[in-house]
């Protein structure tokens, strides 16, 4: 059975996400402060976490940042009542996989949960293939890492598993709508940014490593392609 760590301060909220998540044949387990839930995702490798951000001590933004900082790559699934875009944003760009507004269905948790935990089984069958090289860009499946002339670009596992569909995907424009389904196991929404926000934090790694090439270009309101391009080129164009 999947294990799903629960952190969340509210009983209720928290009673019922267990309750459904058993029912679904999850194996739940709930914390209800920020530390202890860090301490729960440190040691006891759950298969998601799903996290609400307003918690007492340790709050979620903290929890995310201190969990990718220490290459934790449990996928997160952030449940809160907080629901402008930029929170959502955020939180994606911080490290987390996916983000609900409370109040939430219950039927589309355990369906978000369900979808984080698939896509972490697929990403250790999925990703072990050759590496891709392209211009100093080894993307390599094996460590779920890229590097970047011999350095490591950092990528989180989400971070890497966008890079290394479009590299499989070389010089091809891959949709939003396909990324989302592939990486995130959903459909897009007309204001669903993810794809867009993880793009950015790929690029803004990749370029803190002063390459000579673009990697990711754009297709406005297509999707992304990776197909290598000379700086000085890919500004022309832009």
């Amino acid at each position: 059975m999947p294990k799903v760590l629960i952190i969340e301060d509210d009983d209720v909220i928290a009673d019922g996400m267990s309750r459904h998540l058993v029912s679904a044949g999850f194996d739940p387990i709930w914390v209800n402060k920020g530390e202890s839930g860090l301490a729960r995702l440190r040691y006891e490798n759950p298969d998601v976490c799903v996290l609400d951000l307003m918690l007492p001590g340790l709050d979620g933004w903290r929890l995310i940042e201190t969990a990718r900082r220490e290459g934790i790559g449990t996928p997160i699934v952030v449940v809160s009542a907080r629901g402008t875009e930029h929170d959502r944003v955020h939180a994606l760009e911080i490290g987390a996989d996916d983000y609900l507004v409370k109040p939430f269905s219950m039927k589309e948790l355990v369906a978000r949960v369900r979808a984080a935990a698939r896509r972490g089984v697929r990403a250790q069958g999925e990703e072990r293939g050759d590496p891709i090289e392209a211009e100093g860009l080894r993307v390599d499946p094996l460590n779920v890492q890229a590097y970047l002339d011999g350095r490591s670009v950092e990528l989180t596992p989400t971070e890497f598993r966008l890079l290394y569909a479009l590299a499989l995907e070389r010089g091809r424009v891959v949709t939003r709508d396909e990324l989302l389904q592939r990486i995130w196991g959903r459909r897009q929404t007309r204001r669903d940014r993810t794809v867009d926000v993880f793009v950015r934090k790929l690029r803004d790694k990749l370029e803190a490593l002063g390459p000579s090439h673009t990697f990711i270009q754009t297709r406005y309101g297509v999707g992304y392609k990776f197909e290598p391009t000379p700086k000085d080129a890919a500004e022309r164009a832009s």
